[in-house]
């Protein structure tokens, strides 16, 4: 199997501390991983960064690069938004890239990088009238949306449910040769 290269992009929500296997996993898997934060996952990973640049071999990205310098990463072979709060769905629906990350992924939609996000949102995020208006034009510009039955189904407020990385890596999984 060869190796491609897996970004993978993760909103500040409990399912991020969980970073470390799930790189692993998906390497087990053949995928070379990229790991890319929100700048709030950044904060609350602060203290693994060191650890996780050393899992992936490469540096991880929470915020742009300056103009002229060169990526440290490969080019993309499929990108993985998890866990996907509902700032950063709303924001990458509508366009608004206040972030690198959600920056990234809207200029993904236009270069044809396969793309595939899971939410993580509470029942009462869920039922804000944005919420499925963005999963709806995300699908409508080709990405991948894991939520429902066989995804990402929320949770009530406060309770406390494995998040399902396994079927995520398992979608990306189907963007190989």
């Amino acid at each position: 199997m060869t190796t491609r290269t897996l970004y993978l992009l993760c909103s500040a929500a409990p399912p991020v501390f969980d970073i470390a296997g799930v790189i692993e996993d998906a390497q087990r898997r053949s995928w070379d991983v990229c790991l890319g934060l929100t700048p709030t996952a950044a904060d609350w990973l602060e203290d693994s960064l060191p650890g996780l640049e050393a899992l992936t071999g490469r540096p991880v990205r929470s915020g742009y690069k300056r103009p002229g310098q060169p990526d440290a990463w490969p080019p993309a072979d499929a990108v993985l938004v998890a866990p996907a709060t509902m700032n950063t769905l709303n924001s990458w629906a509508l366009g608004i890239t206040g972030n690198w990350l959600v920056g990234f992924v809207a200029e993904a939609i236009g270069k044809g990088i396969p793309l595939t996000v899971m939410p993580c949102v509470n029942s009462a995020y869920a039922q804000h009238p944005q919420f499925l208006p963005s999963l709806e034009t995300l699908r409508e510009a080709g990405v991948r949306v894991l939520f429902g039955p066989g995804g990402f189904e929320p949770n009530a407020p406060g309770e406390k449910r494995p998040y399902p990385w396994a079927a995520a890596l398992d979608a990306v999984d189907q963007h190989r040769p």
